[in-house]
């Protein structure tokens, strides 16, 4: 390919291991259209687990890949190699059309595309790390190296994520951030707060937000202790508290952490349905009311691989309070535009929630600060720095453009 020809319409494959909201899909998604309304062709190859298509409406072709929920107590060593076999017996069987750009999202469609790419059904693919999973066993531990050292090219959401793979796998990447639909997300109107909270039944009350669920990563056992001890004292400044968990579905069995929230929840002064609300997954026409109805969102992970969530917020508007971790300070500034606590400390999460509860001018300055954060992020943006790197990617193999026939 001529390096300096980037007019040419490109036709471009994705993989994603999933259809529903968690943060990677979400980023697939966004990504296809935008590119797509840059004049391109974008499919997306998902595994349709359910048959019940993406969690939103889409604008671009796409393949669900048939695949079984497997027995109900199959290890996740197995899932996940039962997963990739899937994906990689459907290309290898299915995938016919030649795309220019081959490009996964995650560990499973990674090794499924190494695995075709042996096959000799595409000469090279690029591969998005949004962040490294802490895997014990073995053979996960392996899956996630080939799917970190086996693509030809690899992207990354972040600064900090381009240093680990460099200095824990010595892998260069190359980084493209993440963007946010500030369309879709942008403060709210008093009526559409008033009709939010209504509608959640929390009119009158200081209401938080977390969402991501109930998983380790999200720290989700510490942010709820830390909730408990910030609604005790913000109940005697004569505020009514209430935490509203939204989650979403994961590829990874978090059952044993999950029952130890329970306990932990159990053993508090917390009531499910009065002091804690848990929506489990929520529609995603239904996301911004939640940004809508809250006065806070909580978010101190231990990990993440950029935070979309947290640049959803910011452009509802919402005062947002974060871990100190070094990929938020990409973005983040502390009482600037989030309010930055330690995830390891329950005392500091719950001293952090009491402030973007009471300290007011603390809260108006998140507020103002927030959608003029996320304007610097568009989907738009991260849609034309995909196309470049793509073009560089096609200059760099020498490949020559598709001819389609529309």
């Amino acid at each position: 390919m001529d390096g300096n020809n980037r007019q040419e319409s490109l036709r471009i494959a994705l993989f994603t291991y999933s259809t529903k909201p968690r943060g990677g899909v979400v980023h697939t998604l966004e990504l296809a259209e935008h590119i797509q309304n840059l004049g391109h062709d974008v499919h997306i190859f998902a595994l349709g687990k359910d048959e019940q298509g993406f969690f939103r409406s889409t604008s671009f072709p796409n393949t669900f890949i048939p695949c079984a929920m497997g027995e109900k107590n199959e290890s996740l060593d197995n899932r996940i190699e039962r997963f990739i076999d899937t994906y990689f017996q459907f290309l290898v069987t299915h995938l016919q059309t030649p795309f220019d750009i081959y490009h996964a999202q995650d560990c499973v469609s990674a090794n499924a595309l190494w695995q075709a790419s042996e096959k000799g059904l595409f000469s090279f693919f690029i591969r998005t790390i949004h962040h490294v999973d802490d895997f014990v066993t073995p053979r996960l531990i392996q899956c996630q190296k080939d799917s970190i050292y086996k693509p030809d090219y690899c992207l990354v959401v972040s600064e900090y994520w381009k240093d680990r793979l460099m200095s824990e796998f010595g892998v260069d990447s190359h980084i493209i951030y993440n963007g946010v639909n500030i369309k879709k997300f942008r403060p709210p109107t008093d009526a559409q707060r008033r009709s939010a909270q209504k509608k959640l039944g929390v009119s009158g009350r200081t209401v938080f937000l977390s969402i991501g669920g109930i998983e380790p990563r999200k720290n989700s056992i510490r942010l709820m202790k830390a909730f408990d001890l910030a609604r005790q004292q913000l109940s005697k400044q004569g505020l009514d508290s209430i935490l509203l968990i939204a989650g979403g579905e994961t590829l990874f069995d978090y059952t044993s952490y999950r029952e130890e929230f329970f306990k932990c929840l159990h053993d508090s002064d917390l009531e499910i349905g009065k002091d804690i609300l848990l929506l489990d997954t929520v529609e995603d026409e239904q996301i911004p009311e939640l940004y809508h109805a809250a006065d806070g969102l909580l978010f101190p992970s231990v990990k993440e691989g950029w935070g979309l969530v947290v640049l959803e917020a910011l452009a509802s508007g919402l005062p947002v309070l974060t871990s100190d971790i070094s990929v938020f300070k990409e973005y983040l500034r502390h009482e600037e535009n989030a309010f930055m606590v330690s995830a390891e400390d329950d005392s500091s999460i719950a001293f952090g929630i009491e402030k973007l509860a009471v300290d007011l001018p603390l809260k108006q300055r998140l507020v103002s600060s927030g959608p003029k954060t996320a304007k610097l992020y568009s989907w738009e943006n991260t849609a034309k720095a995909h196309l470049e790197y793509y073009y560089d990617v096609l200059s760099a193999k020498s490949k020559p453009l598709f001819q389609h026939e529309f």
